[in-house]
């Protein structure tokens, strides 16, 4: 459910105008924060640091992450408490800097939270007043004069506060601690503290204190002080940040604030207590403590006085709780707790209603591209606005330019300048000014559009494909022109662009902005810039800037646009222009620079005038204290040095480690970081965690203390700035410099860069959310500081020890969407963040695993990406996971996804179903897929009810292809490589090339001096690649560098008596470290050294060399010659070991094989004789075994191994041969049909399939070896194959074809086709035993076919004698009764296979079990009909009349069935016709049902369209049901609920028909398609059926949909496309499983599993389909039995008796003699069937 308001509040009107205002670029019209979409929910908490340290720890560690899980889950924002005392030390609670700071955040979460944003926690103590960080001077003055006056010491005031006059007025500043006092080091810059130092800087700020709160009590009192300027040195912090929140804002503000007032009950009388200090204000006079009167009047005026007044006024939420003590203890321990427990569960609840109240969910950016992506490049402009400061003539030149103009024609305007030089500053601010320009030029009627895209920001922008589309749909908007689809070709976009641009008029100008167009990415020729339209229409302005040196851009733009005055150089400016700027941004902030230290600025001013040079001196400059010594080295020169400077500034402040770490996050982060996820992030990183104070670490263990945040973002404001994005505020870096040095700085080692990016994928995978604890030492660090080297593991005490350390981090779970409501699973928000960022540091830190099932192989992520509208995002996501891993499920699953793509983006609650069914099959051969099978079955039913169980659905693979060559002769050798898309080509020109087969691109070439090649070969390390030449040369190549290591020519021998050198190389091989060659017509075999390139010896044998092969230790070299012999040679000596001969002398040896697991050599001669030896003896081989199979067309033309050894594939021009190993004899034999010839042929991995290629044809075939039969044809579209090669290395097919096309198939997916069984028919009925998971197909044939439901293979083929026609089963499925078009009945026991009887005689038109599986039925339409006994095949009555559609009741008392115009009743025991109805007035039956319910009520529709209700005990209608006219004219089927309630009635168009039997209502439900079939569950819930599409959709490749529909509402539940042609449907008993058969005589399993029935879940867990997937290890294929039918048969049916046969198991009496007593024969197959019926009564007569 995706629609406006879909969290049940509408959109105010604001929203609207917002959106308007974004479109159409009026930045001055949205708001701060670019409400809704940029806000988080920030709350500051005020209150006392002494009396609330248990409160605020119980919260943060309790309540405040459940807030943040509650606004994720229901609004997609951050709750954020801001709460600067936590983790600060005691005595920096009161300092000046802190004070500033908490103010500045309290205005900031006041200003920007969109919900609650203050609250106050109020105790008995009021708190000590401020030390004054900085007073005017006069003021300072005046007040040590009072100091005088009063007689007060004022030394203590003269020593900490010093003049300064670069203040504006001049003033005071307190001294820094670390300055005054010498030994004291900063507690927050070092691991341990001064308690002398602590102790006296207490007295200091208390005598500070003192002196202040007199001298200007007594300026008071004489009226020489107001009373504002008095407070400020006589108030608490808490009072100040209560008179801000409270007093100075509206009511309806107020809504969002709550105050908690805690009252302590007669505390007073504990002051002595020492622990009670911390709660009540305490002075120790006369050596007595009590309670300070003057703090207490304070309390009272504001906890009592001011509050209420506020409350009185508004609708402040406060609470007001009276605590009582401890009698003996005070306000004890357990007292507090209890306040404290009472004081979260009412922060949690008010917390919640009120960002119930104010905070709207906002659906508009989950769902609006678009929108979304206006508003990132809005919040940037108005950023970058926000820090232009200059004036320049190029903003006038750039405002006259808006303009609107008389001029002929105009053409874009190009800024252009150097890094630094204020390019985007000044478009920001042009963007940000263009349209209030225009509307003040040409009225307030006008509507003028502005667009800003800043390049390279967003993905939208890099890409100029998106970058068009978007702001076509932009403009469309604004223009208000109807596009129905936009282009997919850019050529095609870019005149949509045009055209749209067209659009624009007088009264609605537009102007276009593009910042950095050098930040395009090079796709679609982007940087060339054909797609920027030159000649503007009148009313069109295009303005962009650019770097004057990156990628040619500007002289690109120089080519096109001539005019000078169109470009614009934005150059350094004058140094006085700068001073000035300066001294107005130092006035502002009230600073400024004395004279002599003006000389300075003076100076580096003269060095650079770049903008951002000017903002980096203004931050160094507004620091500057006139006491101060200043020197030329005070700043820096360039901009570069000055923000290094800037970075080293904030180190004091933020600590090093932290300041590296934080930075170095937001800058590996893809799109930058909010403020929660850097919290989180750096308390995950131990090495932050490890560098703050112990003490700090003991009281906050959990978090980084967020003051340290506060300094940074405060200490880089300007250059950190916040972009909203989605619902999320991010920090990222100011402009693209800022980041290159931050990245140089804290990102140059790249162990911890690694470190940093898991950090930062574990925590967006929520590795350590929910709960679990994190320690602050990895085992391996605990191992390098605490145990020896000897020992590497931890006893459990060291484990323990290890344990203490390890804390709950808090961090937030990360799903992929979070759920508004879990009964509405399409109403969520997107967990964007994760989204952007996950992918992007797993594919930096190593993390496969994590990338492969925690992202890809996630279905909650695939389902997200494509709901959301990013199908192409996540498929370059998935290519990107498939580059960096090389996994080749990956590239499977997204060549899948490209084939259902119009499917899933259209319904994307299929996607599970649509999943399921195409990698079921090929789940055994890419097991790396079945953890997204696992997801499915687990999210899938979610979105759709229907859960495939078993797929036949042929897989669908186009292999990757790469044109070598304008034919395939010219190709003379391909070789597969190590890595799967890299392939190395010869041609016979003399190149090799080494290619990437999935990119196609050239990786490398060699050229090889125009010498035609031969062949070539790597070895098996692919160190060296050699080459064989006509010129007699073996070229011996670096494979990894592509250069000649030496050129060796083979010679023959001067005695090898046949030509000499002039013969080419006939073959070589390659061991390790050696290759061996042979000529033509030679004897000798030359060895080479492959390191040193040169002919160690030459092997000399007895015949011509055919062939040559080493073993796998490379230890041997085995000779093939003429005349059938092998010689074995000693590589390492040269030494001649020994020679053998094959029996089959005639020919010569065409391969080799040796096998290294059993010491066998296998010699193939060209006529495919085989002779196998025995090499343990080296020297003295042993035949084993031969084998003679020379015959016509026996030419070898390929042999194999398989992978385990166990088999011989050979390969010959007219069949394949496959011997078994074990035995030495022919297994398997395949003939090639019409006698052609085979060019190739492989094994799979498992040796289970068989893949070949044949002469003339443009296609790969797959033979299953235990069938023979043909399982798929694969179509090679690039023309006739003529070679496939095999590597081993993936198991990888390489063909070649005609045309010099290379195409790489996966072996694996191709075999996966053999994994379906198929019957090669149509699939003409389905029988379903009552129990069990077997299925039972007929399809025309002379078969039964028994399926097992679970695996979906073939368990056993029951052979008749004629085709098939009729078959039931018992209710127990042992025993099945079928009958075939040759009048013969058959009875088969279905575990043993046996045909148990058969009975000739008649032709069966239906056949029938009673339910107590005792009785059969057999109806013939021309003879009379029979019952029979199944357990000896006696005839139990006739039945004289024809009936169809018949059915047995279910106290199996009647065969009901109906005729032209009557329904029959007859009786099972004399079949006689018991009851009858007759239609009046010539009707006719048209279909007949059974209500299962009610066993005795027969429904049955009638040719009068009426629909009639019969009960048969009192033989009477009992309801009559008129259909509307013509409605019967195209009756398909018809269904009756169990209940007999409801009909479904349809009539083959796409209406379903439900007729409300008891009311007579017709309600008709629009289906998807042309319904084909349907079924009613046995329950009555569902309805399932069969359409046809449309033909509307563009998904030309499924037929037709399987629906569900849930009766109750109507609803379709699920949907599934079916990619064959149905022929039948059927529904389980048991369960709501579906299957359907299909016309390749392959089945479909489904079961529905709907999520508003939790019953029904279980179902695929406990299936036994999926137990195809359940393991690793591939699923053993059962062997497939074959049962054959009697020849003769037992008994034969007359007339009106049986005859029994002499040998037939049955023998028979006379049947008026009553029940025949067995013969042993007759005892045998009596207790046979017997066995196998469940007889649950004494007979037949005991039944009636």
């Amino acid at each position: 459910m995706w629609p406006a308001g879909a969290g049940g509040k509408l959109p105010c009107p604001r929203d609207s105008a917002f959106r308007r205002a974004a479109f159409s670029g009026n930045l001055l019209a949205l708001p701060a924060h670019l409400a809704p979409s940029g806000r988080s929910v920030r709350v500051f908490v005020s209150a006392n640091p002494e009396d609330t340290v248990a409160e605020r720890c119980a919260l943060r560690e309790h309540v405040y992450p459940k807030l943040r899980e509650f606004c994720r889950e229901n609004y997609g924002l951050e709750f954020q408490v801001i709460d600067l005392y936590w983790g600060v030390e005691t005595e920096e609670w009161d300092s000046p800097e802190l004070q500033k700071t908490r103010m500045k955040l309290l205005e900031d979460c006041l200003k920007t939270s969109a919900g609650p944003c203050f609250v106050g926690l109020l105790g008995e103590k009021y708190g000590s007043i401020r030390v004054p960080g900085e007073v005017e001077s006069s003021e300072f003055e005046m007040i040590l004069d009072a100091a005088i006056e009063a007689k007060l010491e004022t030394r203590i005031l003269e020593e900490w506060y010093c003049r300064d006059e670069n203040a504006v007025p001049p003033a005071y500043y307190l001294r820094p601690k670390s300055e005054m006092l010498k030994s004291y080091q900063n507690t927050m810059d070092s691991s341990s503290s001064d308690p002398a130092n602590e102790n006296k800087w207490q007295d200091v700020s208390e005598e500070i204190k003192k002196v202040f709160q007199t001298a200007v009590k007594l300026l008071h009192e004489k009226g020489k002080m107001k009373h504002s300027q008095a407070k400020r040195y006589l108030c608490s912090a808490i009072e100040d940040e209560f008179d801000f929140a409270f007093g100075k804002q509206t009511p309806a503000f107020l809504k969002k604030c709550v105050c908690y007032i805690r009252k302590i009950a007669n505390i007073e009388r504990f002051v002595k207590i020492p622990e009670m200090g911390k709660y009540i204000d305490v002075v120790h006079t006369a050596g007595k403590f009590l309670r300070d009167p003057e703090a207490l009047e304070k309390l009272i005026k504001l906890r009592d006085e001011f509050v209420p007044t506020i409350v009185a006024s508004s609708n402040l939420r406060v609470y007001t709780s009276v605590t009582h003590c401890d009698m003996k203890l005070g306000y004890s321990q357990e007292v507090e707790n209890h306040y404290i427990e009472g004081l979260g569960k009412q922060f949690y609840e008010d917390m919640v209603d009120i960002i119930q109240a104010t905070v709207q969910q906002n659906f508009d950016t989950e769902t609006d591209l678009l929108y979304d992506e206006v508003l990132q490049h809005s919040s940037l402009c108005k950023t970058h606005s926000a820090f232009y400061e200059y004036k320049s003539d190029a903003l006038n030149i750039v405002h006259k330019y808006i303009l609107p103009s008389k001029a002929g024609h105009i053409n874009p305007l190009i800024i252009y300048g150097g890094p630094c030089t204020g390019k985007t500053l000044l478009l920001a601010e042009v963007a940000k000014k263009a349209y209030t320009c225009l509307q003040e030029e040409m009225g307030p009627q006008s509507e003028p559009v502005v667009v800003i895209r800043f390049l390279g920001t967003t993905d939208m922008s890099t890409d100029l494909r998106s970058l068009l589309q978007n702001i076509c749909e932009q403009l469309a908007i604004n223009y208000r022109c109807l596009v129905q689809s936009y282009p997919k070709k850019i050529h095609d976009l870019r005149d949509l662009f045009i055209n749209l641009l067209n659009e624009s008029s007088f009264h609605k100008p537009l102007v276009l902005i593009f910042d950095a167009l050098e930040q395009l990415s090079e796709n679609d020729d982007a940087r060339k810039l054909w797609w920027l339209p030159i000649h503007l229409p009148r009313s069109v302005r295009i303005i962009m800037s650019t770097l004057p040196n990156k990628h040619g851009i500007l002289q690109k733009l120089r080519c096109l646009i001539h005019e000078e005055d169109n470009y614009i150089e934005l150059i350094s400016r004058d140094r006085k222009m700068f001073s000035q700027v300066l001294k107005h941004q130092l006035l502002r902030v009230k600073r400024k620079v004395t004279s002599g230290q003006q000389i300075y600025v003076n100076e580096a001013f003269s060095k650079c005038t770049l903008p951002m040079f000017v903002n980096l001196t203004f931050r160094e400059v507004k620091n500057w204290r006139s006491h101060k010594d200043v020197d030329e080295s005070s700043l820096c020169i360039t901009v570069h040095d000055s923000i290094e400077q800037l970075f080293w500034s904030l180190e004091n402040n933020c600590r090093l480690r932290l300041l590296s770490r934080a930075l170095g996050y937001i800058t590996m982060s893809k799109s930058g970081l909010s403020e929660m996820e850097l919290e989180d992030i750096l308390a995950l990183d131990n090495s932050v965690m490890c560098d703050l104070n112990e003490c700090v670490r003991q009281h906050n263990a959990l978090r980084v203390p967020y003051i340290y945040i506060a300094r940074l973002k405060e200490g880089l404001r300007g250059y950190l700035v916040e972009r909203q994005v989605r619902n999320t505020t991010l920090l990222v870096w100011a402009n693209r410099h800022l980041q290159l040095i931050a990245q140089k700085m804290y990102l140059n080692n790249p162990e911890e860069v690694q470190e940093m990016h898991t950090i930062m994928a574990e925590y967006f995978l929520g590795v350590w959310s929910g709960g679990r604890r994190k320690s602050l030492y990895n085992e391996d660090q605990y191992f390098n500081g605490c145990l020896d080297t000897d020992s590497r593991s931890m006893n459990d005490e060291e484990r323990l020890s290890m344990d203490q350390t390890a804390f709950d981090r808090q961090s937030p779970d990360q799903p992929w969407v979070f759920q508004c409501n879990p009964l509405e699973p399409d109403i969520f928000f997107v967990n964007h963040r994760k989204m952007t960022e996950l992918l992007h540091h797993l594919t930096r830190c190593d993390r496969t695993d994590d990338l492969m099932y925690g992202v890809i192989m996630n279905f909650s992520w695939l389902y997200t990406m494509i709901k959301i509208g990013q199908f192409d995002k996540a498929l370059s996501d998935i290519e990107l996971a498939y580059n960096y891993s090389q996994e080749k499920e990956l590239k499977f699953l997204a060549t899948t996804l490209r084939g259902i793509k119009y499917k899933i983006t259209k319904y994307p609650g299929s996607l599970s179903a649509e999943l399921q069914q195409r990698l079921l099959p090929v789940v055994s051969s890419l097991p790396k897929l079945r953890h997204l099978l696992l997801e499915c079955d687990k999210d899938g039913p979610k979105y759709c009810s229907i859960v495939p169980l078993h797929s036949s659905m042929d897989v669908t693979y186009s292999p990757e292809r790469l044109p070598l060559s304008s034919s395939c002769v010219h190709v003379t050798e391909i070789l597969p490589t190590f890595n799967r898309s890299t392939v190395i080509a010869a041609l016979e020109n003399g190149s090799i090339s080494t290619w990437n087969v999935e990119t196609r691109q050239l990786l490398r070439q060699i050229t090889t001096a125009q010498s035609v090649i031969l062949g070539m070969k790597l070895t098996s390390d692919e160190k060296y690649l050699v080459v064989a030449t006509t010129k007699n040369t073996l070229l011996i190549y670096d494979n990894l560098n592509s250069c000649l290591l030496s050129e060796v020519e083979i010679k023959g021998s001067k005695h090898c008596g046949i030509g000499g050198g002039s013969n080419f190389i006939n073959g070589f091989t390659l061991s390790a470290n050696h290759a061996l060659a042979l000529l033509e017509a030679s004897k000798d075999v030359t060895v080479i050294d492959l390191l040193y390139g040169w002919p160690l010896y030459q092997f000399h044998c007895w015949y011509e060399v055919t062939c040559v092969q080493c073993s796998p230790d490379g230890m041997y070299a085995f000779c093939g010659q003429y005349l059938n012999t092998t010689t074995i040679f000693h590589l390492g000596s040269g030494e001649k070991l020994s020679t053998v001969t094959s029996e089959f002398s005639g020919g010569f040896v065409k391969f080799l094989l040796v096998l290294d697991t059993a010491q066998e050599m296998v010699m193939v001669d060209n006529e495919g004789g085989l002779s196998v030896w025995n090499t343990e003896e080296i020297t003295n081989p042993q035949l084993t075994d031969d084998f003679d199979c020379r015959k016509e067309g026996s030419e070898v033309v390929s042999i194999e191994l398989s992978e385990d050894q166990s088999a011989i594939l050979i390969c010959k021009a007219l069949r394949i041969e496959l011997l078994d190993k074990a035995v030495w004899k022919v297994a398997e034999k395949f003939r090639a049909k019409h006698n052609e010839r085979f060019v190739s042929a492989v094994l799979s991995k498992n040796g289970d399939c068989i893949i070949a290629s044949m002469e003339n044809t443009s296609a790969i075939f797959v033979w299953r070896r235990d069938t023979g039969q043909c399982m798929a044809s694969l179509q090679e579209i690039s023309g006739t194959i003529v070679r496939l090669i095999k590597s081993n290395h993936h198991n990888m097919l390489l063909s070649l074809s005609t045309s010099g096309v290379l195409s790489i198939w996966d072996i694996d997916i191709i075999t996966a086709m053999s994994n379906i069984d198929k019957t090669g028919k149509p699939i003409q009925s389905l029988v379903l035993p009552g129990r069990g998971e077997i299925i039972y197909t007929l399809d025309g044939s002379e078969s039964v076919h028994k399926w097992n439901f679970g695996t979906g293979f073939i368990e056993a083929v029951f052979k008749h004698e004629g085709v098939v026609e009729n078959c039931v089963l018992t209710s127990s499925g042992e025993l099945m009764v079928t009958s075939d078009d040759k009048s013969s009945q058959y009875v088969w026991h279905t575990v043993s296979g046996e045909n148990i009887f058969r009975i000739n005689g008649q032709k069966i038109s239906q056949l029938m079990i009673t339910h107590n599986d005792q009785f059969v039925v057999s109806l013939c339409e021309q003879n009379a009909s029979r019952v029979w006994r199944l357990a000896t095949g006696h005839r139990v009555c006739n039945i004289l009349v024809a009936l169809q559609n018949a059915f047995i009741t279910t106290a199996n008392t009647f065969v009901v069935g109906m005729t032209k115009n009557k329904v029959l009743a007859v009786s099972l025991w004399t079949g006689s016709i018991t009851k009858k109805y007759c239609c009046d007035d010539g009707a006719t039956i048209v279909n007949i049902k059974l209500i299962p319910d009610c066993p005795e009520i027969v429904v049955f529709i009638t040719s009068t369209e009426t629909v009639y209700i019969w009960s048969l005990t009192e033989e009477v209608i009992c309801r009559r049901v008129q259909l509307p006219n013509n409605f019967l004219k195209n009756l398909d089927d018809f269904e009756i609920s169990p209940n007999g309630k409801l009909g479904i009635i349809s009539c083959g168009d796409e209406n379903i028909n439900v007729l409300d039997l008891h009311s007579g209502k017709l309600r008709v439900v629009h289906a998807s398609g042309i319904i084909w079939r349907q079924k009613l569950s046995r329950d009555g819930r569902y309805l399932v059926y069969i359409c046809f599409r449309n033909g509307e959709d563009d998904d030309d490749t499924a037929l037709s949909s399987l629906i569900v529909m849930r009766l109750a509402d109507g609803k379709n539940i699920g949907a599934c496309s079916l990619y064959k042609t149905p022929t039948f449907l059927a529904l389980s008993q048991r369960h709501l499983n579906i299957i359907v058969g299909f016309d390749d005589g392959s089945i479909g399993t489904y079961t529905v599993v709907d999520r508003v029935d939790a019953a029904l879940k279980i179902k695929i867990a406990t299936s036994n389909s999926r137990q195809i997937f359940s393991n690793t290890t591939q699923v053993i294929r059962p062997k497939c039995h074959n049962y054959s039918f009697k020849g003769t048969a037992d008994c034969i049916w007359r007339e009106s008796t049986e005859v029994f046969t002499r040998d037939s198991p049955i023998t028979v009496t006379d049947p008026e003699a009553g029940e025949a007593t067995p013969t042993k024969k007759h005892n045998y197959c009596y207790d046979k069937v017997c066995s196998a019926i469940d007889c649950r009564g004494h007979g037949f007569a005991a039944d009636n």
